[in-house]
């Protein structure tokens, strides 16, 4: 057979047969090895999780975001040995969990051990004042409350007195209360003095006098005047109204200039304060203590607060 000259056309084509088939052999290996690793992979669990040696665990892992939690294999979970970042980072979870927890129960005892010291500090003030007051019944109307200080003030620093009136006798009683115990104890020997017309008993008090509010009480020398025109009352029942209680008292004591009666949806009855234009009418009106209003013996005691005037409010359009 004739040897084929290079460059002739049937030298080109049988090249170009060559690299055709040469490329039909790798396409077609291609192919098979493929094929291979369709067949090898549909014999696997689709279930199964991936299985990370622990060595490979230990190692850091790189090329994370830059908002991604970094964490420390030394102090989260790798003294376990070998504790992938997930479960490290539960541990981290629980641990934060637990110190919150902690920290929420031991403000709560700190707070309740607060609440608890505060209660045992009004606790003892109060009893500590208890000691120092004195209970003196017996009192006739005639006596004030400045007359009976200034008597008791011979025992000891009188810091507050406090007369009642009673709804089951004619007579009242008082609190008095000293800055000290020795006043409230030399206090006791003045029991069977006369005062007015009756000797008084005191004894000691089992109850401390509740102090007034101090923007309540008289701040000038008009609202002290007032103070002594005025009475306190209390057991008012809740039917009678504010013109009952005025004529009631104008009736027996005189002309009352201001009156202020007061109610809510948790007593069963109601107080007020009634100022009278003259002293002598508030005086007359402690003997109305125990008489009865509507269906109720009232309760008639010097009023430590003036009734302050009523602000007229002034209505926006």
């Amino acid at each position: 057979m004739a040897a084929v000259a290079e460059g002739s056309p049937a030298a080109a084509q049988a090249a170009s047969a060559a690299a055709a088939a040469a490329a039909a052999a790798k396409e077609a290996e291609y192919h098979k090895d493929v094929q291979k690793l369709v067949d090898l992979l549909s014999k696997l669990n689709p279930a199964a999780k991936e299985f990370v040696p622990s060595s490979a665990a230990a190692t850091p892992r790189k090329g994370l975001s830059a908002d991604a939690p970094v964490f420390y294999y030394g102090s989260i979970g790798g003294r376990n040995g070998g504790i992938g970042a997930d479960a490290g980072y539960i541990g981290y979870q629980q641990r934060m969990r637990r110190n919150f927890v902690d920290n929420e129960r031991r403000n709560g005892y700190i707070n309740h051990g607060r609440r608890r010291t505060n209660e045992r500090a009004r606790r003892a003030d109060r009893e500590e004042s208890i000691r120092r007051t004195v209970y003196v019944s017996e009192l006739d109307h005639t006596v004030t409350e400045e007359r009976l200080a200034e008597i008791f003030a011979n025992c000891g620093q009188v810091v507050d007195c406090r007369i009642c009136g009673d709804p089951n006798s004619v007579m009242r009683f008082a609190f008095i209360e000293f800055a000290g115990e020795e006043g409230a104890r030399a206090a006791l020997n003045l029991g069977g003095t006369m005062l007015g017309f009756y000797p008084v008993r005191v004894l000691p008090s089992k109850t401390a006098i509740l102090p007034v509010n101090p923007k309540f009480l008289p701040a000038t020398e008009d609202e002290k005047e007032m103070v002594i025109r005025t009475v306190y009352c209390t057991n008012i029942d809740k039917k009678v109204t504010q013109l009952d209680v005025k004529s009631f008292f104008e009736e027996l004591c005189g002309e009352v200039s201001r009156l202020r009666l007061l109610g809510d949806n948790v007593h069963s009855t109601r107080i007020a304060f009634v100022e009278f234009v003259n002293a002598e009418g508030a005086i007359q009106a402690l003997n109305c203590s125990g008489m009865i209003l509507g269906t109720l013996p009232v309760r008639v005691s010097p009023s430590k607060t003036p009734v302050k005037p009523r602000l007229n409010r002034v209505v926006s359009n």
